[in-house]
């Protein structure tokens, strides 16, 4: 727990920092610290496929959400209008094609033959008629008018039956394959062109592509929604911000100078600001292919092995890279500890290192051994239990033993 340092009028105890040490397994030394900021290893920003006006909106900043759930609807009259004439334009060409596909029905086949009968008696009654004025004009009795009259009928009566017998013979064999085909093909464009429909309604509901937590709500009732941004004062862009924070990293930016000291899958522990009594366990997770010349950095990211809900995106952390786990010979090196403190709570005194300690509202001197110094933590190997109030702050150096103070 941490106090800030403040002065209290002359005579009156001052008022100090302290903090509690941290303690770390032996077994694993430190090799590194490093500060950074907690990330979502995959952070989605959710968008629309079409432009339209939001209709209702489901979720609030904070709202736990499953894989494909609805989370925005976009009003859809004119979409669902446009679906429902391509999905008649659909049916249309399927009847027709199927109208093609069974052929001609015995009926009209019947019906047919019956027009190729009748045009059959009728050129007989023609042809006979035609015949007979015909002898009578040899005879001088039948005017010329007649037989020309006689003989136009009987052509035309056998140009229809030939007429007749063609469509006869169509009919009765049923609509060619070239007909089917482009039938079917026009079926085939009518329901490409339904199916485009309804992924386009069907786009009016925004749903997530995965189980996470809304880290931002950016759309209201009423807003537009497009699909390429065009400002803050515009059409939004995206609808939610989507994250797993149960795969949550810490991204660090390490030194050249101290990246030989980091491998892959190297164990650290994570300490975040906001509570700096939870030691998370973690591992690197990832390191940049290259690095950043401008900020001769590289860039790492250790992941959380087992978050919690006290860890939150954009916190502050500092993580402590370990040496790589190594045999343990014997159970008493495993139970030993080190216990951290900062660099600025150690006092350099003839007889050693030591730390001024709070007890009873007076000022102690604690002898420690220090093991190592890694960044600006010191790690102590004997002097410490775990439970002392250290002090820190400005006025450190201006305290002895015995000194009465108080903690706030």
């Amino acid at each position: 727990m941490f106090a800030f340092v403040t002065l209290r009028n002359p005579g009156a105890a001052p008022v100090v920092q302290t903090i509690r040490p941290r303690s770390e397994a032996s077994s694993q030394s430190a090799v590194l610290v490093a500060t950074g900021y907690v990330v979502a290893h995959h952070k989605i920003q959710v968008g629309s496929k079409i432009t339209g006006r939001v209709a209702w909106i489901g979720v609030e900043k904070g709202n736990r959400v499953r894989r494909d759930q609805v989370v925005v609807r976009l009003e859809d009259r004119e979409y669902r209008a446009q679906f429902e004439q391509a999905r008649s334009s659909y049916e249309a060409a399927q009847a027709r094609l199927a109208e093609l596909e069974r052929g001609s029905r015995p009926e009209e086949i019947d019906r047919a033959k019956a027009d190729v009968d009748r045009a059959q008696a009728q050129l007989r009654t023609d042809e006979a008629q035609y015949k007979r004025i015909e002898g009578l004009a040899k005879e001088g009795v039948a005017a010329a008018q007649l037989l020309d009259e006689a003989k136009g009928r009987y052509d035309s009566s056998r140009a229809n039956l030939a007429a007749l017998t063609k469509t006869f013979e169509l009919i009765r064999q049923g609509p060619r394959k070239e007909q089917i085909d482009n039938a079917r093909s026009e079926a085939g464009r009518d329901k490409a062109a339904m199916d485009y429909a309804r992924t386009i309604l069907d786009a009016t509901e925004i749903r997530v592509p995965s189980d996470g937590t809304i880290l931002e709500r950016n759309v209201e009732q009423g807003e537009m929604v497009t699909t390429s941004f065009v400002g803050d004062r515009g059409a939004k862009s995206f609808v939610v911000t989507l994250a797993d924070l149960n795969d949550i990293q810490v991204e660090l930016d390490i030194n050249q100078n101290d990246f030989n000291r980091i491998g892959p899958r190297q164990p650290c522990t994570v300490v975040t600001d906001a509570y700096p009594d939870r030691v998370y366990n973690c591992r690197v997770d990832e390191i940049a292919p290259e690095a950043n010349r401008q900020k001769a950095t590289v860039q790492v990211k250790v992941k959380f092995t087992e978050p919690d809900e006290y860890i939150r995106p954009e916190m502050n952390a500092r993580v402590t890279f370990l040496e790589n786990e190594k045999t343990v010979q014997s159970p008493k090196a495993e139970e030993s500890k080190l216990y951290v403190v900062p660099k600025r709570a150690v006092l350099d005194r003839e007889s050693g290192k030591a730390v001024f300690v709070v007890a009873d509202g007076k000022v102690q001197v604690k002898p420690i051994t220090v093991a190592k110094e890694v960044g600006t933590d010191v790690f102590v190997s004997a002097g410490l239990v775990g439970n002392e109030a250290i002090i820190v702050g400005e006025l450190l150096n201006q305290l002895k033993a015995g000194d009465r103070v108080e903690v706030k």
